[in-house]
């Protein structure tokens, strides 16, 4: 399991054993450890994936994740204005006021802060 996240089977494994499963065993174990494209490249993916769909819930865990695989949030920014071109501005919108949210939080957490 990536480090920072919570398996499936922690969050929903007592009510939807199944599910957890496929998402630790399939997608987690398999499907992110295959060697087709780096862990940063599947990040940048996820992410641009996650802001198309306005996928609200799971995009601060992925841009921390992201962060952790080697992109910048400098990428993430940028990566966030590109697709405000494909995705539509309010998707753009959302994401970017989650980023800036995030890291503004992680800043505040810091200790240079």
């Amino acid at each position: 399991m990536p480090e920072g996240f919570s398996s499936a089977r922690e969050r929903i494994g007592d009510f939807a054993p199944k599910l957890a499963s496929l998402t630790d065993d399939v997608l987690y174990a398999d499907i992110w450890e295959r060697a087709g494209l780096s862990k940063r490249d599947r990040s940048l993916v996820t992410v641009s994936a996650l802001i198309a769909l306005v996928r609200t819930n799971e995009m601060a865990a992925h841009m921390t994740r992201a962060i952790e695989n080697g992109v910048t949030v400098d990428e993430l920014v940028e990566t966030i204005t590109h697709l405000a071109f494909y995705t539509g501005w309010p998707n753009a919108d959302t994401a970017i006021m989650t980023a800036k949210q995030l890291f503004e939080l992680v800043d505040d957490m810091s200790p240079s802060a």
